[in-house]
């Protein structure tokens, strides 16, 4: 049977010249996080994305929270496209993305895109449900043929390094609730759980150039 809770998002990030980062746990509200519902026709779960409070459908991986996403972000039966955006920050080659997600008993199959905008802090995801504005390029598929034992029914981490880019860019990771016949009468989707994003940045190399020269020009002072 199909269940769904409401509520929304949290961000902890640190960002610097050399080395950016973020980590997210979804243990309570903070800047950052952005969400959309571009689902056809829009359901009862009207943002599309949300943050598990009092009884859930299943136990967080980690802390008490999780965000969750499920067939109620459309109606009736209809196309899901609800996206999660994580905070601006620099990314590169080499960089890295790890998050945990599950589902339920794959008895109504669900699907997951991570999508990439190299566009600063863009959320433009066009304005259809199959539309992906300035998320044009696509990391990570979860479950693309919606098989019903396509996603994993235990909390599982998946990572992604970062390759193919001409050089650092300002941009932002999506998570894309990403179903087909979906909905309360459809034949897919029942409720997906994100929980504990990690997104770790490289040095760059000319910071890590600089920093050895500043490094060998503190061993100087100190002779």
């Amino acid at each position: 049977m199909k269940k769904a809770v409401f509520a929304f998002a949290t961000l902890a990030s640190v960002a610097g010249s050399a080395l950016a980062s973020f980590s997210e746990g979804f243990e309570g509200l903070a800047p950052g996080w952005e969400i959309q519902n571009r689902s056809v026709p829009v359901g009862a779960n009207a943002q599309g994305w949300g943050i598990t409070t009092g009884a859930t459908t299943f136990a967080p991986h980690a802390g008490a929270q999780y965000a969750f996403a499920n067939f109620q972000a459309t109606a009736g039966v209809g196309t899901i496209s609800a996206w999660l955006f994580s905070p601006v920050d620099t990314i590169q080659n080499g960089d890295t993305l790890k998050f945990w997600t599950r589902t339920t008993d794959g008895t109504f199959p669900d699907r997951l895109q991570v999508r990439l905008s190299t566009n600063g802090n863009s959320t433009n995801v066009g304005t259809t449900a199959t539309s992906v504005g300035d998320f044009g390029t696509l990391l990570l598929d979860i479950n693309p043929t919606l098989s019903g034992s396509g996603y994993p029914t235990g909390w599982t981490q998946f990572s992604i390094t970062i390759s193919g880019l001409g050089g650092p860019v300002s941009g932002r990771f999506a998570f894309r609730y990403f179903v087909t016949n979906g909905g309360p009468s459809g034949a897919n989707s029942d409720f997906i759980g994100l929980d504990d994003v990690e997104f770790t940045s490289i040095p760059a190399p000319g910071a890590l150039a600089l920093a050895g020269l500043f490094g060998l020009a503190a061993a100087r002072r100190r002779r």
